[in-house]
């Protein structure tokens, strides 16, 4: 073994430093993910995903193949390292690997669009007090086709984020409440 220095670089994650924090980010991986979709010159938006879609899609020759698809997913699902900002988006793209429709190539690009405009966000590690601090939430059937509910939740080290989740609930809610309960249930696993 020898010592190389400070870190700098980790598994395509780039580590800034100052005085009392670190910073963590995967710019150059998102610019990589983008080349791969030929969007590099997109126009950025501010939005990861759309509440409405549209009636019609215009046809992708690049992101129709899906096995690009399956890549670029699972490149993005990388990215949630240090992006959780994308990872509601990219945990519903990734229910879809199997057969990605019009309307999933329409919300991965502008998935990528939301990319270019946020590729320099990162993760701040700061040095602060030790209190645990936990959020949960969750969406009361909002997948339309099975009617499960979606759960996110994060927890704080202090200042720093250490941990967040948004994933699909295995069954069906009968409430509103129940799905909260479940989602704050695994939040309550998770910090245990």
């Amino acid at each position: 073994m020898k010592q190389l220095g400070e870190v700098h670089s980790f598994l395509s994650i780039h580590i800034d430093r100052t005085n009392h924090s670190y910073f963590l980010s995967q710019k150059a991986y998102a610019v990589s993910i983008l080349q791969l979709a030929q969007l590099t010159d997109c126009n950025p938006i501010a939005n990861p995903t759309c509440t409405k879609l549209p009636q019609e899609f215009k046809s992708d020759t690049v992101l129709s193949d899906p096995m690009l698809y399956r890549k670029i997913i699972g490149s993005l699902q990388y990215l949630t390292l240090t992006r959780p900002d994308i990872s509601y988006s990219v945990n519903l793209l990734s229910q879809h690997m199997h057969q990605p429709l019009p309307e999933h190539i329409f919300s991965l690009k502008r998935l990528l669009r939301y990319l270019k405009g946020t590729l320099n966000f990162d993760i701040p590690i700061k040095k602060s007090n030790l209190s645990l601090k936990s959020f949960s939430n969750a969406d009361w059937a909002g997948d339309p086709c099975s009617r499960k509910s979606m759960s996110g939740y994060f927890s704080y080290l202090g200042e720093t984020l250490i941990s967040w989740t948004v994933k699909k609930q295995t069954i069906v809610a009968r409430s509103f409440t129940k799905s909260e309960y479940r989602s704050l249930a695994a939040l309550v696993a998770d910090v245990i």
